[in-house]
């Protein structure tokens, strides 16, 4: 078989340790083909150190676009002239085998673009396995749910597929750039499947290392900006229900109760059994606190 050249774009901030494990991780990988990293810092003075030659050469280099996760992840992919581009989060890493199972998936689909693997969260110390329970991801399927088992750190693509003509790159007016994952599967869903491996190849970090784990105002802004985008969304029934009833947390959370009483009504009025529409109502009750909430839902490997 005639391996692939692959390239693994790691952006990273202000996290020394985290990133030198999710290099090493990625140097492990049993992928008989041609491999490649770029480190790309962003808001940050770059660690040159980190930069080596070998079998799996290190590339290290400043965000030169967009501040923010977008925009190093841009940098990065702009960088790379292999067949093959991928994304790890440098709080994350790859199981020994994730690339080269892969990479066969995505070749087995000659008219594929995209692919993604299952995951693995870790949070406290515990493990626990997140499965799409499918080979196939359409579109439909990321307008219902984000589907969080498909997570950055799974993302392997066709290097011309992240053209202007084609997907494109990584949405650099992403508020605060988040959600630009879930923005960039479903448009590429909306031109091929994506294929997935739904096998835990990935163990992804959940917790306080997060840049943006408890940013509400940044939350609201970026589903808000994903619901005007994405008109796939607010025409699914439950999926418009769970991000109303996600703005409906995020809005209790940071004290707006106005804002979500709306969005809890818009949720309800969608799928009267979204199970985040009532998180919200005992959050604005006083009766739980959404940061106590996302805690246990952690701990099962699940979020908001």
């Amino acid at each position: 078989m005639n391996w692939p050249s692959a390239g693994v774009v790691i952006p990273t901030r202000n996290r020394p340790e985290l990133v030198r494990r999710a290099i090493d991780a990625v140097r492990a990988q049993k992928y008989p083909g041609e491999l490649r990293v770029v480190v790309v810092f962003d808001q940050a003075d770059p660690d040159y150190q980190l930069a080596s030659a070998g079998d799996v050469p290190v590339l290290v280099l400043t965000n030169m676009r967009a501040e923010g996760l977008a925009g190093a992840r841009n940098t990065g992919v702009l960088a790379l002239d292999t067949d093959l581009i991928a994304f790890c989060d440098d709080d994350d890493r790859w199981l020994p085998d994730k690339l080269r199972r892969q990479v066969a998936a995505l070749l087995a689909e000659p008219e594929a673009e995209f692919a993604t693997c299952a995951i693995e969260v870790e949070y406290e110390g515990r493990c626990t396995a997140r499965l799409a329970g499918r080979s196939r991801v359409s579109i439909d399927d990321l307008a219902r749910s984000r589907m969080s088992m498909l997570h950055s750190s799974s993302f392997l693509m066709r290097r011309e597929a992240l053209g202007a003509d084609a997907i494109g790159l990584v949405a650099e007016d992403a508020p605060g750039s988040q959600n630009e994952d879930w923005d960039l599967l479903l448009r590429a869903a909306r031109r091929t499947p994506i294929v997935h491996v739904d096998e835990p190849l990935v163990r992804v970090l959940w917790g306080r290392t997060s840049h943006y784990a408890y940013e509400y105002a940044t939350k609201i802004s970026s589903l808000r900006w994903m619901m005007r985008r994405h008109p796939e969304i607010s025409g699914c029934r439950p999926g418009a229900a769970r991000v109303y009833g996600q703005l409906a947390c995020w809005s209790a959370a940071s004290g707006n109760r106005g804002a979500a009483w709306r969005y809890t009504r818009e949720a309800v009025r969608a799928n009267w059994r979204e199970p985040r529409a009532a998180i919200a109502l005992a959050a604005m009750t006083g009766a739980v606190k959404v940061e106590n909430v996302l805690s246990v839902l952690h701990r099962r490997g699940r979020g908001i």
